[in-house]
């Protein structure tokens, strides 16, 4: 029996959450987050780091989703729009 681990989770003044997640990609998909990194601190002016691209594009795909629903209400669309997939591919690859 596999035992479920809990990522951290703390509560940030700003009435927002933040949780520490380790993530498995292939090199294309942190590739397109460098791209997006890129994008976003051209926009911003500064240096914008990988986990602030992430932020940034999980909050910029999602529609309506203000407030956590219980997870058989979730849509399975809302789930899969939120993907790496979704960002643009670079150029010479399929």
């Amino acid at each position: 029996m596999s035992e479920r681990v809990t990522p951290p989770m703390h509560a940030l003044p700003d009435g927002e959450a933040e949780i520490s997640l380790v993530v498995r990609l292939p090199w294309e998909d942190v590739a397109r987050l460098g791209q997006e990194a890129g994008r976003l601190a051209a926009q911003m002016q500064r240096p914008v780091t990988l986990d602030e691209a992430v932020s940034h594009r999980l909050r910029s795909v999602r529609p309506g989703a203000a407030h956590a629903k219980p997870a058989g209400e979730q849509p399975a669309a809302v789930a899969s729009s939120v993907s790496v997939a979704s960002l643009p591919r670079l150029s010479g690859t399929a």
